[in-house]
Protein backbone atom coordinates (compact mmCIF):
# COMPACT_ATOMS: atom_id res chain seq x y z
CA UNK A 1 0.00 0.00 0.00
CA UNK A 2 2.89 2.31 1.13
CA UNK A 3 4.76 1.56 -2.30
CA UNK A 4 1.54 2.00 -4.02
CA UNK A 5 1.24 5.57 -2.17
CA UNK A 6 4.84 6.66 -3.35
CA UNK A 7 4.83 5.39 -7.06
CA UNK A 8 1.78 7.72 -7.35
CA UNK A 9 3.30 10.52 -5.50
CA UNK A 10 6.35 10.13 -7.78
CA UNK A 11 4.60 10.09 -11.21
CA UNK A 12 2.10 13.26 -9.54
CA UNK A 13 6.06 15.01 -9.03
CA UNK A 14 7.21 13.61 -12.82
CA UNK A 15 4.11 15.34 -14.18
CA UNK A 16 4.37 18.82 -12.08
CA UNK A 17 8.06 18.78 -13.44
CA UNK A 18 6.71 17.93 -16.72
CA UNK A 19 4.22 20.98 -17.22
CA UNK A 20 6.47 23.63 -15.71
CA UNK A 21 8.84 23.01 -18.92
CA UNK A 22 7.77 25.20 -21.74
CA UNK A 23 7.20 23.45 -24.97
CA UNK A 24 9.89 23.93 -27.50
CA UNK A 25 10.10 25.67 -30.81
CA UNK A 26 10.80 22.20 -32.26
CA UNK A 27 7.36 21.13 -31.49
CA UNK A 28 5.38 23.86 -32.68
CA UNK A 29 5.64 27.64 -33.61
CA UNK A 30 3.96 30.63 -35.55
CA UNK A 31 3.48 31.37 -39.29
CA UNK A 32 5.44 34.87 -39.73
CA UNK A 33 3.65 37.43 -41.70
CA UNK A 34 3.06 36.35 -45.45
CA UNK A 35 5.62 38.23 -47.07
CA UNK A 36 8.17 37.04 -44.62
CA UNK A 37 6.99 33.30 -45.33
CA UNK A 38 7.19 33.63 -48.98
CA UNK A 39 10.95 35.19 -48.82
CA UNK A 40 11.76 32.39 -46.24
CA UNK A 41 10.81 29.27 -48.59
CA UNK A 42 14.08 29.60 -50.96
CA UNK A 43 14.95 26.13 -50.36
CA UNK A 44 11.64 24.57 -50.51
CA UNK A 45 11.56 21.55 -52.82
CA UNK A 46 9.14 23.36 -55.33
CA UNK A 47 11.62 26.18 -55.39
CA UNK A 48 14.52 24.22 -55.83
CA UNK A 49 12.78 22.25 -59.11
CA UNK A 50 12.56 25.11 -60.78
CA UNK A 51 16.14 26.93 -59.98
CA UNK A 52 17.53 23.43 -60.76
CA UNK A 53 15.81 23.50 -64.11
CA UNK A 54 17.52 27.80 -65.49
CA UNK A 55 20.72 25.97 -64.19
CA UNK A 56 20.20 22.67 -66.47
CA UNK A 57 19.68 25.75 -69.05
CA UNK A 58 22.38 27.36 -68.32
CA UNK A 59 24.01 23.98 -68.69
CA UNK A 60 23.11 23.13 -71.87
CA UNK A 61 23.70 26.63 -73.26
CA UNK A 62 27.26 26.50 -71.86
CA UNK A 63 27.73 23.23 -73.70
CA UNK A 64 26.52 24.41 -76.66
CA UNK A 65 29.27 26.84 -77.37
CA UNK A 66 32.07 23.55 -76.93
CA UNK A 67 33.75 23.13 -80.29
CA UNK A 68 34.42 19.55 -81.93
CA UNK A 69 37.54 17.76 -80.24
CA UNK A 70 40.42 16.69 -82.42
CA UNK A 71 41.87 13.25 -82.35
CA UNK A 72 45.51 11.82 -82.74
CA UNK A 73 46.15 8.88 -84.99
CA UNK A 74 49.71 7.12 -84.83
CA UNK A 75 49.93 4.40 -88.06
CA UNK A 76 52.81 2.38 -88.01
CA UNK A 77 53.10 0.35 -91.90
CA UNK A 78 55.56 -2.34 -92.72
CA UNK A 79 57.26 -3.03 -88.87
CA UNK A 80 57.59 -6.29 -89.62
CA UNK A 81 57.80 -8.85 -93.14
CA UNK A 82 60.35 -11.11 -94.41
CA UNK A 83 63.38 -9.63 -93.99
CA UNK A 84 64.68 -11.58 -97.26
CA UNK A 85 62.75 -9.06 -99.61
CA UNK A 86 63.45 -6.14 -97.02
CA UNK A 87 60.33 -5.25 -96.14
CA UNK A 88 61.28 -3.84 -92.60
CA UNK A 89 63.50 -1.49 -94.96
CA UNK A 90 60.54 0.23 -95.47
CA UNK A 91 59.18 1.27 -92.58
CA UNK A 92 56.75 3.91 -92.22
CA UNK A 93 55.55 5.50 -88.86
CA UNK A 94 52.88 8.09 -89.46
CA UNK A 95 51.13 10.46 -86.66
CA UNK A 96 48.17 12.53 -87.40
CA UNK A 97 45.88 14.67 -86.04
CA UNK A 98 42.45 15.19 -87.24
CA UNK A 99 40.07 18.17 -86.75
CA UNK A 100 36.46 18.08 -88.03
CA UNK A 101 35.76 21.82 -88.61
CA UNK A 102 32.01 22.39 -88.61
CA UNK A 103 30.03 23.68 -91.58
CA UNK A 104 26.78 25.66 -92.17
CA UNK A 105 26.78 27.57 -89.25
CA UNK A 106 26.09 24.46 -86.71
CA UNK A 107 28.13 26.32 -84.06
CA UNK A 108 26.29 29.47 -84.22
CA UNK A 109 23.03 27.81 -84.15
CA UNK A 110 23.52 25.50 -81.10
CA UNK A 111 24.24 28.94 -79.03
CA UNK A 112 21.48 30.65 -80.45
CA UNK A 113 19.57 27.57 -78.80
CA UNK A 114 21.19 27.62 -75.81
CA UNK A 115 20.64 31.21 -75.03
CA UNK A 116 17.04 30.85 -75.75
CA UNK A 117 16.59 27.48 -73.84
CA UNK A 118 18.36 30.01 -71.24
CA UNK A 119 15.14 32.64 -71.78
CA UNK A 120 12.66 29.99 -71.73
CA UNK A 121 13.46 28.47 -68.11
CA UNK A 122 13.85 31.72 -66.54
CA UNK A 123 10.23 32.54 -67.91
CA UNK A 124 8.80 29.06 -66.20
CA UNK A 125 11.02 29.72 -63.16
CA UNK A 126 9.14 33.21 -62.54
CA UNK A 127 5.85 31.57 -63.77
CA UNK A 128 6.39 28.99 -61.27
CA UNK A 129 7.62 30.87 -58.40
CA UNK A 130 4.26 32.65 -59.02
CA UNK A 131 2.17 29.55 -58.82
CA UNK A 132 4.06 28.57 -55.97
CA UNK A 133 2.93 32.33 -53.86
CA UNK A 134 -0.68 31.69 -55.12
CA UNK A 135 -0.42 28.29 -53.49
CA UNK A 136 0.97 29.66 -50.48
CA UNK A 137 -1.15 32.27 -50.10
CA UNK A 138 -4.63 30.23 -50.52
CA UNK A 139 -2.58 27.69 -47.55
CA UNK A 140 -1.91 30.78 -45.80
CA UNK A 141 -5.45 32.14 -45.69
CA UNK A 142 -7.25 28.35 -45.49
CA UNK A 143 -5.24 28.00 -42.08
CA UNK A 144 -6.89 31.51 -40.73
CA UNK A 145 -10.41 30.61 -41.98
CA UNK A 146 -10.35 27.29 -40.15
CA UNK A 147 -9.00 28.88 -37.08
CA UNK A 148 -11.93 31.48 -37.85
CA UNK A 149 -14.56 28.19 -38.40
CA UNK A 150 -13.39 26.93 -34.98
CA UNK A 151 -14.08 30.65 -33.49
CA UNK A 152 -17.21 30.45 -34.85
CA UNK A 153 -18.32 27.09 -34.00
CA UNK A 154 -17.27 27.81 -30.54
CA UNK A 155 -19.57 30.95 -30.31
CA UNK A 156 -22.36 28.57 -31.65
CA UNK A 157 -21.89 25.96 -28.63
CA UNK A 158 -21.92 28.51 -26.32
CA UNK A 159 -25.14 29.81 -27.47
CA UNK A 160 -26.43 26.44 -27.59
CA UNK A 161 -25.44 25.78 -24.08
CA UNK A 162 -27.23 28.71 -23.22
CA UNK A 163 -30.62 28.08 -24.88
CA UNK A 164 -30.51 24.79 -23.88
CA UNK A 165 -30.18 26.31 -19.90
CA UNK A 166 -33.06 28.26 -20.62
CA UNK A 167 -35.05 25.41 -21.83
CA UNK A 168 -34.40 23.48 -18.39
CA UNK A 169 -35.52 26.41 -16.58
CA UNK A 170 -38.91 26.70 -18.84
CA UNK A 171 -39.32 22.97 -18.44
CA UNK A 172 -38.75 22.98 -14.76
CA UNK A 173 -41.46 25.43 -14.52
CA UNK A 174 -43.81 24.35 -16.70
CA UNK A 175 -43.70 26.55 -19.13
CA UNK A 176 -42.21 24.37 -21.74
CA UNK A 177 -42.92 20.33 -22.52
CA UNK A 178 -39.68 17.96 -22.04
CA UNK A 179 -39.35 17.62 -25.40
CA UNK A 180 -38.28 21.31 -25.67
CA UNK A 181 -35.41 19.97 -23.57
CA UNK A 182 -34.57 17.32 -25.43
CA UNK A 183 -34.73 19.58 -29.00
CA UNK A 184 -32.25 21.69 -27.52
CA UNK A 185 -30.09 19.05 -26.06
CA UNK A 186 -29.96 17.70 -29.61
CA UNK A 187 -29.22 20.64 -31.04
CA UNK A 188 -26.26 21.35 -28.76
CA UNK A 189 -25.06 18.24 -29.80
CA UNK A 190 -25.16 18.63 -33.00
CA UNK A 191 -23.35 22.09 -32.42
CA UNK A 192 -20.32 20.04 -30.33
CA UNK A 193 -19.78 17.62 -33.33
CA UNK A 194 -19.63 20.32 -35.61
CA UNK A 195 -16.70 22.03 -33.34
CA UNK A 196 -14.94 18.84 -33.48
CA UNK A 197 -14.74 18.92 -37.23
CA UNK A 198 -13.42 22.43 -37.49
CA UNK A 199 -11.09 21.61 -35.11
CA UNK A 200 -9.71 18.49 -37.41
CA UNK A 201 -10.01 20.91 -40.55
CA UNK A 202 -7.82 22.92 -39.10
CA UNK A 203 -5.11 20.21 -38.53
CA UNK A 204 -5.22 19.68 -42.02
CA UNK A 205 -4.70 22.99 -42.85
CA UNK A 206 -2.03 24.21 -40.86
CA UNK A 207 -0.48 20.73 -42.12
CA UNK A 208 -0.60 21.59 -45.54
CA UNK A 209 0.46 25.28 -45.16
CA UNK A 210 3.27 24.08 -42.88
CA UNK A 211 4.29 21.30 -45.90
CA UNK A 212 4.20 23.98 -48.75
CA UNK A 213 6.38 26.00 -46.68
CA UNK A 214 9.31 23.74 -46.26
CA UNK A 215 8.64 23.57 -42.68
CA UNK A 216 9.91 20.75 -40.85
CA UNK A 217 8.26 21.95 -37.78
CA UNK A 218 4.83 22.18 -37.58
CA UNK A 219 2.71 25.19 -37.62
CA UNK A 220 -0.29 26.18 -35.14
CA UNK A 221 -0.93 29.63 -35.06
CA UNK A 222 -0.45 32.77 -37.56
CA UNK A 223 1.05 35.86 -36.93
CA UNK A 224 -1.05 37.81 -39.96
CA UNK A 225 -4.55 38.40 -41.39
CA UNK A 226 -4.63 37.90 -44.66
CA UNK A 227 -8.28 38.11 -45.12
CA UNK A 228 -7.78 41.37 -42.94
CA UNK A 229 -6.30 42.77 -45.64
CA UNK A 230 -8.97 42.61 -47.91
CA UNK A 231 -10.60 45.05 -46.73
CA UNK A 232 -8.54 47.43 -48.65
CA UNK A 233 -9.82 47.56 -52.54
CA UNK A 234 -7.02 46.46 -54.83
CA UNK A 235 -5.07 48.66 -56.41
CA UNK A 236 -5.94 47.79 -60.07
CA UNK A 237 -3.65 49.17 -63.25
CA UNK A 238 -3.69 48.28 -66.81
CA UNK A 239 -3.47 44.83 -67.19
CA UNK A 240 -1.46 44.01 -70.62
CA UNK A 241 -2.67 40.01 -71.19
CA UNK A 242 0.32 39.66 -73.24
CA UNK A 243 2.53 40.02 -70.30
CA UNK A 244 1.19 38.00 -68.45
CA UNK A 245 3.74 35.00 -67.23
CA UNK A 246 1.97 32.34 -68.85
CA UNK A 247 1.80 34.55 -72.70
CA UNK A 248 5.36 34.88 -72.00
CA UNK A 249 6.47 31.83 -71.16
CA UNK A 250 4.71 30.49 -74.30
CA UNK A 251 6.09 32.54 -76.75
CA UNK A 252 9.69 31.82 -75.13
CA UNK A 253 9.21 28.32 -75.70
CA UNK A 254 7.98 28.98 -79.03
CA UNK A 255 11.34 30.60 -80.01
CA UNK A 256 13.42 28.05 -78.37
CA UNK A 257 11.44 25.23 -80.75
CA UNK A 258 12.08 27.43 -83.47
CA UNK A 259 16.01 27.70 -82.74
CA UNK A 260 16.24 23.65 -82.67
CA UNK A 261 14.84 24.01 -86.04
CA UNK A 262 17.54 25.96 -87.20
CA UNK A 263 19.81 23.60 -85.13
CA UNK A 264 18.33 20.62 -86.48
CA UNK A 265 18.63 22.02 -90.19
CA UNK A 266 22.44 22.69 -89.74
CA UNK A 267 22.64 19.06 -88.59
CA UNK A 268 22.13 18.05 -91.71
CA UNK A 269 25.04 19.77 -93.59
CA UNK A 270 28.64 17.18 -93.83
CA UNK A 271 31.14 18.58 -91.24
CA UNK A 272 34.73 18.78 -92.88
CA UNK A 273 37.35 16.76 -91.28
CA UNK A 274 41.08 18.34 -91.63
CA UNK A 275 44.39 16.26 -91.43
CA UNK A 276 47.85 17.30 -90.98
CA UNK A 277 50.61 14.25 -90.08
CA UNK A 278 53.89 13.69 -89.94
CA UNK A 279 55.37 10.57 -91.11
CA UNK A 280 58.91 9.11 -90.71
CA UNK A 281 60.38 6.37 -93.59
CA UNK A 282 63.16 4.47 -92.40
CA UNK A 283 65.01 4.58 -95.45
CA UNK A 284 64.69 8.55 -95.50
CA UNK A 285 66.98 11.59 -93.99
CA UNK A 286 64.16 13.11 -92.56
CA UNK A 287 60.30 13.21 -91.74
CA UNK A 288 57.54 13.92 -94.50
CA UNK A 289 54.35 15.82 -93.86
CA UNK A 290 51.06 14.73 -94.88
CA UNK A 291 47.53 15.81 -95.19
CA UNK A 292 44.46 15.27 -95.98
CA UNK A 293 41.14 16.52 -96.18
CA UNK A 294 37.55 13.82 -95.17
CA UNK A 295 34.20 14.79 -96.40
CA UNK A 296 31.36 12.24 -95.33
CA UNK A 297 28.82 11.93 -98.59
CA UNK A 298 25.01 12.59 -97.12
CA UNK A 299 23.93 9.53 -99.24
CA UNK A 300 21.64 8.10 -96.26
CA UNK A 301 20.91 10.15 -93.27
CA UNK A 302 20.29 14.14 -94.18
CA UNK A 303 18.93 14.35 -90.85
CA UNK A 304 15.48 14.60 -92.64
CA UNK A 305 13.47 12.89 -89.28
CA UNK A 306 15.06 15.12 -86.80
CA UNK A 307 14.00 18.28 -88.75
CA UNK A 308 10.41 17.04 -89.34
CA UNK A 309 10.36 16.37 -85.62
CA UNK A 310 11.47 19.94 -84.76
CA UNK A 311 9.26 21.44 -86.95
CA UNK A 312 6.79 19.35 -85.11
CA UNK A 313 7.45 20.56 -82.25
CA UNK A 314 7.66 24.43 -83.24
CA UNK A 315 3.84 23.82 -84.90
CA UNK A 316 2.81 22.85 -81.34
CA UNK A 317 4.68 25.47 -79.56
CA UNK A 318 3.20 28.02 -81.98
CA UNK A 319 -0.40 26.71 -81.30
CA UNK A 320 0.48 26.52 -77.08
CA UNK A 321 1.77 30.54 -77.34
CA UNK A 322 -1.62 31.06 -79.65
CA UNK A 323 -4.16 29.12 -77.35
CA UNK A 324 -1.95 31.53 -74.32
CA UNK A 325 -2.57 34.59 -75.98
CA UNK A 326 -6.24 33.73 -75.92
CA UNK A 327 -6.72 32.50 -72.38
CA UNK A 328 -4.79 35.11 -70.74
CA UNK A 329 -6.93 38.05 -72.23
CA UNK A 330 -10.41 35.49 -71.27
CA UNK A 331 -8.51 35.59 -67.74
CA UNK A 332 -8.28 39.20 -67.53
CA UNK A 333 -11.24 40.03 -67.96
CA UNK A 334 -12.94 37.36 -65.86
CA UNK A 335 -10.27 38.10 -62.82
CA UNK A 336 -11.41 41.80 -63.05
CA UNK A 337 -15.10 40.90 -63.19
CA UNK A 338 -14.65 38.14 -60.39
CA UNK A 339 -13.40 40.14 -58.19
CA UNK A 340 -15.72 42.80 -58.60
CA UNK A 341 -18.06 39.83 -57.93
CA UNK A 342 -16.28 39.02 -54.67
CA UNK A 343 -16.44 42.05 -53.25
CA UNK A 344 -20.12 42.82 -53.55
CA UNK A 345 -20.89 39.57 -51.94
CA UNK A 346 -18.69 39.67 -49.23
CA UNK A 347 -20.21 43.50 -48.71
CA UNK A 348 -23.81 41.91 -48.15
CA UNK A 349 -22.87 38.66 -46.57
CA UNK A 350 -21.90 41.05 -43.94
CA UNK A 351 -25.15 42.51 -43.90
CA UNK A 352 -26.67 39.46 -43.75
CA UNK A 353 -24.26 38.58 -40.91
CA UNK A 354 -25.85 42.00 -39.17
CA UNK A 355 -29.48 41.27 -40.01
CA UNK A 356 -29.18 37.98 -38.54
CA UNK A 357 -27.32 38.63 -35.52
CA UNK A 358 -29.94 40.72 -34.61
CA UNK A 359 -32.89 38.35 -35.35
CA UNK A 360 -30.96 36.17 -33.02
CA UNK A 361 -31.14 38.38 -30.34
CA UNK A 362 -34.51 39.66 -30.74
CA UNK A 363 -35.87 35.57 -30.79
CA UNK A 364 -33.49 34.81 -27.61
CA UNK A 365 -35.25 37.45 -25.70
CA UNK A 366 -38.75 36.61 -27.18
CA UNK A 367 -38.15 33.08 -25.69
CA UNK A 368 -36.58 33.98 -22.58
CA UNK A 369 -39.94 35.59 -22.07
CA UNK A 370 -42.49 32.83 -22.84
CA UNK A 371 -43.52 34.77 -26.12
CA UNK A 372 -41.83 32.64 -28.78
CA UNK A 373 -41.64 29.08 -29.53
CA UNK A 374 -37.90 27.29 -29.01
CA UNK A 375 -38.29 26.13 -32.79
CA UNK A 376 -38.08 29.81 -33.55
CA UNK A 377 -34.98 30.47 -31.33
CA UNK A 378 -33.85 27.20 -32.68
CA UNK A 379 -34.20 28.16 -36.19
CA UNK A 380 -32.85 32.11 -35.17
CA UNK A 381 -29.30 30.39 -34.37
CA UNK A 382 -29.38 28.00 -37.35
CA UNK A 383 -29.79 31.04 -39.60
CA UNK A 384 -27.20 33.08 -37.33
CA UNK A 385 -24.78 30.25 -38.01
CA UNK A 386 -25.70 29.86 -41.92
CA UNK A 387 -25.16 33.85 -42.04
CA UNK A 388 -21.52 33.54 -40.56
CA UNK A 389 -20.52 30.20 -42.65
CA UNK A 390 -21.59 32.58 -45.85
CA UNK A 391 -19.57 35.34 -44.40
CA UNK A 392 -16.17 33.13 -44.47
CA UNK A 393 -17.02 31.75 -47.96
CA UNK A 394 -17.39 35.24 -49.23
CA UNK A 395 -14.08 35.74 -47.56
CA UNK A 396 -12.24 33.02 -49.11
CA UNK A 397 -13.56 33.73 -52.33
CA UNK A 398 -13.02 37.49 -52.26
CA UNK A 399 -9.25 36.11 -51.46
CA UNK A 400 -9.12 33.37 -54.42
CA UNK A 401 -10.48 36.59 -56.50
CA UNK A 402 -7.64 38.62 -55.40
CA UNK A 403 -4.57 36.00 -55.78
CA UNK A 404 -5.80 35.13 -59.46
CA UNK A 405 -5.52 38.95 -60.10
CA UNK A 406 -2.15 39.40 -58.45
CA UNK A 407 -0.79 36.47 -60.21
CA UNK A 408 -1.60 37.95 -63.73
CA UNK A 409 -0.51 41.36 -62.31
CA UNK A 410 2.99 39.40 -61.70
CA UNK A 411 3.01 39.90 -58.02
CA UNK A 412 1.90 38.36 -55.00
CA UNK A 413 -1.53 38.75 -52.74
CA UNK A 414 0.45 41.41 -50.57
CA UNK A 415 1.89 43.19 -53.54
CA UNK A 416 5.44 41.98 -53.08
CA UNK A 417 6.90 41.57 -57.25
CA UNK A 418 8.11 38.43 -58.14
CA UNK A 419 11.44 38.39 -60.61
Amino acid sequence: MNGSIGRRRRLALIGGLAAMVPAGPAWSQTAPPFAQLLAQTKDTPRVLALDADVARARGLAQQARARPNPSVSVYAENFTGDLIRNARNQEQTTFQVDQPIELGGKRAARIAAGEAGIVAARERNRDGRLAYATDLARAYAEAEISERRIGLAQEELDNAAGDLKVARALVGAGKEAWLRQVQAETELNTVQAALEGARAQRTVAFARLSALAGSPTPYTGLSESLLGRLTARPVIGPIDPMQTTTVRVADAEREAAARQVAVQQRLAIPNVTAQLGVRQLRVASGPAIVAGVSVPLPFFDRNRGNIAAARADLQGAEARAAAARLDAEANTRAALALVEAADQRAAAAERTLATATEAYRLARIAYEAGKSPLIELLAARQSLGAARGVTLDAASTRLDARTTLARLQGVTITGEPVQ
